[in-house]
């Protein structure tokens, strides 16, 4: 067994991903920034808020190119450069006067750096614990989560005492630490021949095991690809645009003051951190599509409440609540996903291409408010594509499951090595 290896040598590389991946997930405490650069700057907030867009937009594309890196780097070297970009990306946006300058500095850099580092550990420590790629993946994401839910106060107390711009400052130092210290204790995984041999692991997720490694090149060609990416992009477009815009909606349409409108982001990060630990656990003892198509139709309940009902303090957060604990599950149970389709020798590659439909998802949620000019058009568009997604999922099959003459698909261990 090549990924033999001590228990407590594993765990270390369990604690280091949690670190980057803690680290990594700070960029969602964007919209605590929002106000305060208006307010400083005298920018419009619609102009403000597109930096967390092109930043998810940048994470997104980074991970085409991640698994590339990788193979050049290594994964500790990468991932540490990563951190460094990451860090010196905020740090200069303490600088930073001009919107161009933050969307270049604070959007693409920090989302190219962020995207580079969570794509490649993740996918590395799936690779380790082939027999729980759920869960395992549920405490990477949602080590993501916590770090946006810790620095929910870290942050908020730096704009307090150090202002905005000092705020930025020391936000990446501290994060460049955190990531450079986790990349130090992970180790990169063997290539994983027979971690597809773990009889019984994709059958308890309802998912015929691959019989072989997929290419990047394989992948696009199956139309499975294609039906998951659109699964994907509508599931981080409903959650990427409420994170973006949860405390403006939360004034505007629930009509709550401004300090209770801002707990819906501690709100969202512990329904979100919450969803990806709980629904990448259940994701190994049942059927992932099945668990994917019953977040959608949460999402998409949710989504037409806040554009139909009539909103108060509850029925606001129970909405956010749901949205955001599905989003945070959809985000866990999709690498997972992947890796039932296609294997796990490329997975990095191959999560890499799907995971773009996170970047435009990011974008399409803005440019959709922008042309219907309000959020409850956008919530109804949003809620009509989860239910479209729903059925998507619901039918969907690994290519070839059920045609093992055509794809030598079967549930039996693969004996591929690749």
């Amino acid at each position: 067994m090549t990924t033999a290896m001590p228990g407590n040598k594993k765990w270390l590389i369990v604690l280091g991903t949690v670190i980057m991946q803690m680290g990594l997930g700070t960029i969602y405490t964007w919209s605590l920034f929002n106000a305060q650069l208006v307010s400083k700057f005298g920018w419009e907030l619609s102009s403000v808020s597109i930096t967390f867009s092109i930043t998810s937009f940048a994470l997104a594309f980074a991970t085409l190119f991640a698994g590339k890196l990788q193979d050049r780097f290594g994964l500790r070297r990468l991932t540490a450069a990563a951190g460094i970009m990451l860090g010196l990306g905020l740090i200069l946006s303490s600088q930073a006067s001009s919107l161009p300058m933050f969307y270049l500095l604070a959007g693409v850099v920090v989302g190219y750096a962020d995207g580079t580092a969570y794509i490649t550990s993740l996918s590395n420590l799936i690779k380790w614990f082939p027999k729980n790629k759920g869960l395992i993946s549920g405490v990477s994401v949602g080590a993501y989560g916590t770090g946006s839910l810790i620095f929910k106060y870290i942050n908020g107390s730096l704009i307090e005492s150090q202002g905005v711009s000092g705020a930025f400052l020391y936000w990446g130092m501290i994060v460049m630490i955190m990531i450079v210290i986790g990349s130090m204790l992970v180790r990169e995984a063997p290539a994983p021949a027979e971690a597809q041999a773990v009889s019984g692991v994709a059958a308890a997720a309802g998912t015929a095991i691959p019989a072989k490694d997929y290419t990047v090149k394989e992948m696009l060609r199956t139309k499975e690809a294609y039906l998951l990416f659109v699964i994907f992009f509508t599931a981080c477009m409903s959650g990427l645009y409420l994170i973006g815009i949860v405390k403006d909606i939360g004034v505007t349409l629930a009509g709550l003051d401004v300090a209770a409108a801002a707990n819906a982001v501690a709100m969202i990060a512990i329904f979100n951190t919450a969803g990806r630990l709980i629904l990448g656990a259940l994701s190994d003892r049942m059927s992932r599509l099945k668990l994917l198509s019953i977040t959608l139709a949460v999402t998409a309940a949710a989504m037409f409440t806040l554009s139909y009902a009539t909103l108060n303090y509850g029925l606001f957060f129970t909405c956010v609540a749901a949205i955001a604990f599905c989003f945070g599950g959809n985000i866990t149970v999709f690498p997972a996903i992947v890796s039932d389709f296609f294997g796990l020798k490329n997975h990095s590659k191959n999560y890499g291409v799907v995971y773009q439909g996170f970047g435009i998802g990011a974008l399409s949620g803005s440019f959709i408010a922008a042309l219907l000019g309000g959020f409850k058009p956008t919530f109804i568009i949003i809620g009509l594509l989860c239910i479209l997604a729903c059925l998507i999922a619901v039918s969907l099959k690994a290519p070839g499951q059920g045609q093992p003459s055509e794809k030598g698909m079967s549930l039996k261990p693969s004996r591929h090595t690749a």
